[in-house]
């Protein structure tokens, strides 16, 4: 039997597939009959409204909560996710919204946390030289691996947390929100982070609401509406589509807006004939 877990995967190949995912809480249900599909070297992102599922979806993938009903497919293989540990180990990395980090321990430290090499008579050196290696290769602009994370900006922290969440060196990766209250220049910065992950030929899945940013780093758009699919998209699809299938309203401020501008757009036009 082949170990999914090792080996690299080549661009492009199937690394995730979700079929008929569920999910209940009791009489509620957060997940019905979820769909998706993620390729190395591929951004996924998924969007919808709060309440449509998308942090249930993710912790299922990060094997915090099990699915109902549904296979989880990873690399080819039928795969149980029964908890976190497992998750990490076939190569499934997450970093939350919270991002976990430990503010006032050392960019080291936090990148090695619970994973440190000989915990008894830690090797300090070995564990500084892997940090900088993974922050070059990232091209993360930290000035330095022993300060405190404390005195890290929100980019530079996101950046550590990915760093952190490839040193297994998974094959997908979950972000949960990543440049959710955070600046112009330190939302460019993830979003470059992004792209250098998905250059690694990693299969990413983003969750945002921040539709410029789904469309600057993701190759396509999943939508999600009250806990089912509701249409994948490219990230050339027009705000109107994407607000339409993520409220299920055709009829929107979007919408109406657009209209609006089609309809100024076209006396114009007819003014100039």
């Amino acid at each position: 039997m082949t170990d999914i877990s090792d080996g690299a995967v080549p661009s492009g190949e199937l690394v995730l597939s979700l079929r008929g995912v569920s999910k209940n809480f009791g009489a509620v249900s957060a997940l019905t009959d979820i769909d998706l599909d993620v390729h190395a070297g591929e951004v996924v992102a998924l969007v919808g409204d709060n309440g449509a599922g998308k942090s249930t979806l993710v912790k299922i993938l990060a094997g915090v909560h099990q699915p109902t009903s549904g296979t989880v497919t990873f690399r080819g293989a039928p795969v149980t996710l029964s908890n976190p540990s497992t998750a990490l180990n076939l190569g499934i990395a997450t970093v939350f919204q919270d991002l976990a980090l430990c503010e006032n321990l050392d960019v080291v430290a936090n990148i090695f946390l619970g994973r440190e090499l000989n915990p008894l008579k830690l090797d300090e050196t070995a564990m500084e030289v892997k940090a900088w290696t993974l922050l070059n290769e990232l091209s993360a602009r930290i000035p330095s691996v022993r300060i405190p994370i404390a005195s890290l900006s929100g980019g530079q922290r996101q950046t550590v947390a990915i760093a952190r969440s490839l040193l297994l060196e998974p094959k997908l990766i979950l972000l949960d929100e990543p440049t959710a209250a955070l600046g112009v220049a330190q939302t460019a910065e993830v979003l470059n982070l992004i792209e250098r992950v998905r250059d690694r030929g990693l299969g990413v899945v983003m969750i945002s609401h921040n539709m410029e940013d789904v469309r600057a780093v993701a190759d396509r758009i999943v939508v999600l509406r009250l806990g089912r699919n509701n249409g994948v998209f490219y990230p050339d699809a027009s705000n109107q589509e994407l607000v339409g299938a993520i409220t299920g309203a055709a009829d929107n401020s979007v919408s109406r807006r657009a209209g609006r501008r089609q309809a100024q757009s076209d006396i114009t036009q007819e003014g100039q004939i």
